[in-house]
């Protein structure tokens, strides 16, 4: 068996990194400023459970929200950010947050994504993803 030496990433690749991880701090950000005016309360942020991180997590009187933020350059590419397997792995973080924290349980609940572009125009696709 041949190992092979890990090497950490170049400089360039660390910056880059570092650019996007603030570029979705800031998208998330916008979204639950967005949201909060939308008359939702934030219940939690980066909130992460051993299916995956679920960005937000915000109630009104009726309905408990997950929610996933995508930043892209612009709405457009954005669209198709979230893959299968990330889709799946957000509605079964969502069940676990439903079946774990029953305080923070609504009689509805729902999946959005909020899709934010480089200029910061929101796109608030609604039930986006369904639980089962």
């Amino acid at each position: 068996m041949v190992v092979k030496p890990r090497f950490s990433p170049s400089p360039l690749r660390r910056r880059r990194g570092s650019l996007a991880h603030k570029a979705g701090l800031e998208a998330e950000k916008l979204a639950e400023d967005y949201i909060h005016h939308q008359g939702f309360t934030i219940l939690a942020r980066r909130y992460r459970t051993a299916y995956g991180e679920i960005d937000l997590l915000a109630a009104d009187d009726d309905y408990l929200l997950a929610i996933e933020v995508k930043q892209r350059t612009t709405l457009g590419e954005a669209r198709y950010a979230v893959s299968t397997r990330q889709s799946q792995r957000l509605l079964r973080a969502f069940q676990l947050v439903i079946e774990t924290h029953p305080e923070w349980q609504r009689e509805n609940t729902r999946v959005d994504v909020i899709i934010i572009d480089i200029a910061g125009e929101i796109d608030h696709i609604r039930d986006a993803l369904r639980l089962t």
